[in-house]
């Protein structure tokens, strides 16, 4: 494994920073995109709206491979958009491809306080992991674990102990089988039986 190169090789104007306390990672850099600086962004959400609404990114690196630099750095980003199937960005601190090169496998953090508010009845995957389920005559169905997107609908999986076992079940997040969503309460309320 290559040794982690030294901060002078990241772009310069790219600097050490603290990670947020409420920072979630939303993506990874892909790769340079072109020859002026922008890169490919492979996000971690279908619907990658915190992407675009943040200008300012924590990178971390890879967790696996190389490492071009080590710790937090923040970022400061230009412009995010959608190009064909993926997300590509600028920054204003890199300016050509080996610039972009340097942040290849950096993941993305973006303090949650930075996300744009979801619309009534939209939530972000991140609010709901670890929300108690619920059915509705009150009988625990376990804590979501994870979401999951099939396509045409999201997908909670739920994590429960049966015994010494850990497993899961899986409910469709729609409007049949989702009566409500209480992020204060840490709860959602759903029609669903332990047994299906």
């Amino acid at each position: 494994m290559a040794a982690p190169r030294p901060a002078a090789q990241l772009p310069s104007g790219v600097e050490p920073a603290e990670l947020p306390a409420d920072a979630i990672e939303i993506g990874r850099i892909a790769d340079a995109w072109g020859i002026k600086g922008w890169f490919k962004v492979l996000p971690h959400s279908a619907s990658p709206e915190a992407l675009f609404s943040s200008r300012r990114w924590y990178l971390q690196p890879s967790e696996r491979g190389a490492k071009t630099f080590s710790g937090t750095v923040l970022l400061r980003v230009r412009e995010a958009k959608e190009h064909s199937d993926t997300v590509v960005a600028s920054a204003h601190e890199v300016d050509d491809r080996a610039a972009a090169e340097s942040l290849k496998g950096a993941r993305i953090f973006v303090a949650r306080s930075s996300f744009p508010t979801a619309e009534p009845d939209e939530y972000y995957w991140v609010d709901l992991i670890g929300l108690d389920v619920v059915n509705r005559e009150g009988l625990a169905l376990g804590r979501v674990k994870e979401l999951m997107s099939t396509g045409p609908q999201t997908v909670l999986v739920i994590e429960y102990t049966e015994g010494d076992k850990t497993l899961e079940r899986m409910i469709p997040f729609v409007n049949a089988y989702v009566d409500s969503v209480d992020l204060p309460g840490r709860r959602i309320t759903v029609d669903w039986q332990a047994d299906y």
